[in-house]
């Protein structure tokens, strides 16, 4: 299962723009509203060096990264809630995912606080039509989608991003990228929807034939972690065997790492942590 995150804001502040810098994948965006109706849906790879260096002692024959799905919903505008620029869809499709960046332009006649607001409201009276908290309390990153400098509200989980560099930066290699000094805050964002779901990844290494990073919320037991890898791992659990990876990496081999005493045997109620590889043994 992956987590999803949608992104959100008022018509033209670049949305579209964001979800093509993330995916890097071709989808409708132009200067007018409502250019996206139905969702864009896209699998964006979580950036994480570790797995690369777990792949690099092990040598396996296959490496997957763990993912987030970032949706793409069309602008939002004042009483969406009661349909107005088709807005009750809209906010349906915020409803299903796990947290929202909500982007915000803050270049030109933008004004940031009062866009910010206005958005905060139509999810508060959807919220209150459904007798609930389920669009206001979600997770979120606020994006301010910047052109030159200008003063800005000071918002916890917030990113400052020129848009249209990034969006010109997805079209380029990593060459080209390094050669034009661009310093690109995508993977950054991407971490940081990944920590606001309060998420921690754990890597297996399956005999050495694929090294795999998988998502799990953070404070999971063993049995929920194997569960993840496969059903039959969380049924017939009779131990994990579990290594920082950071141990395996100093120790440069699995059986070393034995040797040297640093895999360690875990139970049923093991509380997996962040960068742990687990063997699951059954």
């Amino acid at each position: 299962m992956s987590f999803s995150v949608g992104i959100i804001g008022l018509p033209n502040v670049g949305k579209s723009t964001l979800f093509k810098a993330l995916t890097k994948k071709k989808v409708n965006i132009a200067d007018y509203p409502f250019t996206t109706i139905d969702p864009n849906v896209g699998i964006v790879i979580v950036p994480d060096k570790r797995l690369k260096q777990i792949a690099s002692i092990i040598q396996p024959e296959k490496t997957i990264e763990t993912v987030i799905k970032f949706i793409d919903i069309a602008g939002l505008v004042k009483d969406a809630h009661k349909g107005e620029g088709m807005g009750n869809q809209f906010l349906s499709y915020i409803r299903p995912c796990d947290a929202v960046i909500e982007v915000v332009k803050a270049f030109g006649d933008s004004n940031p606080e009062q866009d910010i607001e206005t958005i905060k409201n139509e999810l508060l009276m959807k919220d209150r039509e459904n007798n609930d908290n389920v669009l206001a309390s979600k997770p979120k990153i606020y994006l301010f989608n910047i052109r030159e400098k200008i003063n800005l509200p000071e918002i916890p989980n917030s990113f400052v991003i020129d848009l249209k560099t990034e969006e010109e930066a997805s079209e380029l290699s990593p060459d080209e990228i390094k050669e034009l000094g661009i310093q690109s805050k995508v993977d950054q964002l991407i971490l940081a929807c990944y920590n606001i779901l309060d998420l921690i990844t754990f890597f297996t290494i399956t005999g050495g034939k694929e090294a795999r990073a998988w998502t799990l919320k953070k404070g999971s037991d063993a049995i929920t972690a194997a569960a993840k890898v496969h059903t039959d791992f969380a049924e017939k659990f009779i131990k994990a065997e579990t290594i920082p990876w950071q141990k395996l990496i100093e120790a440069g081999s699995w059986n070393k790492a034995k040797e040297l005493g640093e895999v360690k045997t875990a139970g049923r109620e093991y509380i997996a942590q962040d960068g742990d590889i687990i063997e699951f043994k059954i």
